[in-house]
């Protein structure tokens, strides 16, 4: 369902898509080549405090355009900084199950900054004594259950897959 009700063109969609700011929760930790992205690639961004995830994406009003308000897509990204801090989040299941219903029914992405993470996870190569199984069990019944999708990726293209992530969120949003 699209979030607005008009029809932008082509080059309207290109003008408002430049515009796009990636929101940061401010509570966001060692993110700093993620940022340092965005501003390599001069990508606008702003800390704000967020409900649900590290990472959000809003697109500033823009009257001439027919904007009169800031308009905040509704999904976000959760980024793990690796596998131990996965399984430290879903070994303590209340808080982190809490993260995904207030998530529910947003497009909702866990991404984990660790290429080869899944590999990990199947071999049991993490701090913790969770069974592999177990782990793995637990985070595809989390997947199903709150519908989101986990992405393990090397923490050299997170601030390209973020920023993309929203970017085609942002154009398939402004497209009857």
């Amino acid at each position: 369902m699209n979030a607005l009700s008009y029809r932008f063109t082509e080059t309207e969609m290109k003008k408002l898509l430049k515009t796009l700011v990636i929101v940061v929760d401010t509570r966001e930790q060692r993110n700093e080549h993620i940022l340092n992205y965005f501003r390599d690639k001069e990508i606008p961004f702003k800390l704000q405090g967020m409900k649900t995830g590290d990472y959000g994406a809003m697109i500033p009003k823009n009257e001439e355009l027919g904007l009169s308000r800031d308009i905040y897509l509704a999904g976000c990204i959760e980024r793990k900084n690796g596998i131990d801090e996965i399984v430290g989040n879903i070994k303590e299941r209340h808080r982190f199950e809490n993260e995904l219903i207030r998530a529910a029914g947003k497009p909702f992405v866990l991404m984990i900054e660790e290429l080869d993470g899944y590999k990990k996870i199947l071999n049991g190569e993490y701090i913790s004594e969770y069974k592999p199984q177990s782990l793995l069990g637990s985070l595809k019944t989390f997947e199903v259950r709150y519908n989101f999708t986990t992405y393990f990726i090397s923490p050299s293209y997170s601030g390209n897959y973020i920023y993309h992530h929203f970017y085609y969120m942002a154009r398939e949003m402004m497209k009857v």
